[in-house]
């Protein structure tokens, strides 16, 4: 035992002479290491307890659970019946002065075709101006007498159209409408008299083929935009407002003092939203894809993945707004503010080609356009990041830029 600890006690002089830590030269201690260990391990616990602590928030707050929850669902089954170019059931009046069966099964095609609503059998044309004028009717339709022997005749028939103007859209489309139908009236007459092989052909034929939405169905177009504009107002909205309420609870002043980093509050109070916000990108294309039949001709993890440049923005709009409001309705009121460019300049309800240039230009600016590009490029074409790489590069700009300069002003407002 004697000659044992005479050996450790001339070993540990040589040992300390080679190098007086008693390590190899150039490597961490055993204490560095394990201190960095928990060091890390510390900050990495305070940012989930604040992911946590934000989640019991939410759950506590009875307000806030159905906005993120319920209200999604709501708006996109109100926007995808109410918000839809397809037009359909116009009301109709029809006034038939030849009362012959060649015009009663002429003025049947408008009924069973869908696109009107027949309301009114009117026995004087004059009497449409009145509905007109007070908006009962939308289109008129005049039979003139000897419609049916104009037809026996195989001479010209003449149809009077009355349409409302006052909605321009609509209007074009009933004359469409009224077009097609009369065009296969006159086709369905000249097969009857001449036969399939006495009819001439046409000298031009256009042969229309659409591709992604075969069916022309609005709601296809739609339903993708709602999910763009529903992951804009609950992220960006519900960040800003959530970091506003620590601020009128007093409750920002001791995260502050506490060995929190603004980062870690930061992440603390993001993260939860990021997590909800692709929660209600799953809620709703469920929703989409089985309630309204909407394909995902593409690549949902793509979807899933370019998203996430998106939310990078709107949480950094959301921060933006929450340092320079005080109150939650300030900030609700800056949300509001922002929203409506997004929907209007992002091409959601309206062509961007169709605005002035000066407004074209103004939309680069909207990072909404670019995620619409995506998530219908994927919804209904199918393409992939091969083709929306232009657009994912302008949303990571947007997110990063945005995202440092909220960053920054978050810090320097906490500071």
């Amino acid at each position: 035992m004697g000659n044992f600890k005479l050996i450790m006690q001339n070993r540990q002089p040589r040992s300390l002479a080679n190098n007086e830590t008693g390590r190899p030269q150039g490597a961490p201690s055993v204490v560095g290491r394990r201190l960095s260990v928990v060091y890390f391990a510390l900050r990495r616990s305070r940012v989930l307890t604040l992911i946590k602590k934000e989640f019991i928030q939410i759950r506590r707050d009875r307000r806030l659970l159905p906005i993120i929850l319920i209200l999604p669902v709501m708006q996109l089954i109100l926007l995808g019946y109410a918000v839809s170019s397809d037009i359909k059931n116009l009301t109709t009046a029809i006034c038939d002065l030849d009362r012959t069966p060649a015009s009663r099964a002429f003025a049947d095609r408008f009924s069973t075709s869908g696109y009107f609503d027949i309301r009114y059998h009117l026995p004087d044309e004059r009497r449409i101006k009145p509905l007109m004028d007070a908006g009962q009717v939308r289109v008129g339709i005049v039979i003139p007498p000897r419609f049916g022997a104009s037809l026996a005749r195989q001479e010209t028939a003449t149809v009077q159209l009355l349409l409302d103007g006052t909605d321009s859209n609509t209007a074009s489309v009933a004359q469409g409408y009224v077009t097609q139908i009369t065009n296969a009236e006159a086709s369905q007459i000249l097969v009857e008299r001449l036969g399939p092989k006495a009819v001439p052909p046409l000298a031009v034929d256009a042969s229309v083929r659409v591709w992604f939405n075969p069916d022309l169905k609005s709601v296809n177009f739609m339903v993708p935009g709602v999910v763009a504009l529903i992951l804009t107002i609950v992220t960006m909205t519900m960040t800003a407002t959530a970091i506003v309420k620590e601020k009128e609870r007093g409750t920002i002043e001791q995260l502050i003092v506490s060995p929190i980093r603004p980062y870690e509050l930061m992440l603390g109070k993001a993260v939860p939203f990021v997590l909800i916000g692709y929660a209600d990108i799953l809620l709703v294309v469920l929703v989409g894809v089985f309630w309204f039949r909407v394909p995902i001709a593409g690549s949902f993890p793509l979807l899933l993945g370019l998203s996430g440049l998106f939310i990078m923005t709107t949480l950094g709009l959301g921060l933006l707004i929450s340092t320079v409001s005080q109150t939650q309705q300030q900030a609700m009121m800056l949300g509001f503010f922002v929203n409506p460019p997004f929907m209007l300049l992002s091409g959601f309800i309206f062509p961007i080609a169709s605005m002035p240039q000066p407004m074209q230009y103004l939309t680069y600016l909207i990072s909404l356009r670019y995620f619409l590009v995506i998530i219908r490029g994927i919804f209904l074409k199918g393409v992939g990041l091969d083709v929306l790489w232009p657009q994912a590069l302008a949303l990571l700009i947007f997110g990063v830029s945005v995202l440092t300069l909220s960053v920054l002003r978050f810090q320097k407002h906490l500071g």
